[in-house]
């Protein structure tokens, strides 16, 4: 790893990540938990801010998109993400929607009902592909032979 590599990786934990939380938490009051990661690309509803409930060690990647309203039927309701999730690149948590703790959403997945714990959903409506799943923190799978990542 570059000098350049340790000093922007120290940067974005140490300065960027801090203060993203901070935003998130304190000045819009959306319920964030421990060590969770939020890409900068991601897209989180501010229009009802306090509606969003996201689990420890859970990481929502950018151009991900969690909304906590309808325009269309004025309804403003909450999201509730669990622990150990992982929300990928470009999905789409719709509003009222609860997703259990250790659940993988995959890219590009528009996921409009609950989902258990211990799953992985995919698709436009996000539908379960696979049921039983052991993750980690940050939605890492720990059942297919990797190891537990070190907590930063």
């Amino acid at each position: 790893m570059s000098v350049l590599s340790k000093v922007r990786t120290f940067v974005h934990r140490n300065i960027v990540q801090p203060l993203t939380m901070f935003k998130y938490s304190t000045i819009y009051g959306m319920d964030i938990g421990e060590n969770v990661r939020i890409s900068l690309g991601a897209r989180l509803d501010k229009t009802f801010p306090k509606g969003i409930h996201i689990g420890d060690f859970t990481a929502v990647t950018s151009g991900a998109a969690i909304l906590t309203h309808d325009f269309i039927n004025r309804v403003h309701t909450d999201v509730h993400i669990g622990k150990n999730c992982f929300i990928g690149y470009g999905a789409i948590v719709l509003p009222g929607v609860r997703i259990g703790d250790s659940v993988i959403v995959t890219g590009n997945s528009v996921v409009g009902r609950d989902v258990p714990s211990n799953c992985i959903v995919m698709g436009n409506p996000a539908r379960i592909v696979e049921k039983d799943i052991v993750t980690g923190p940050w939605g890492i799978r720990l059942d297919k032979g990797n190891d537990a990542p070190v907590k930063h």
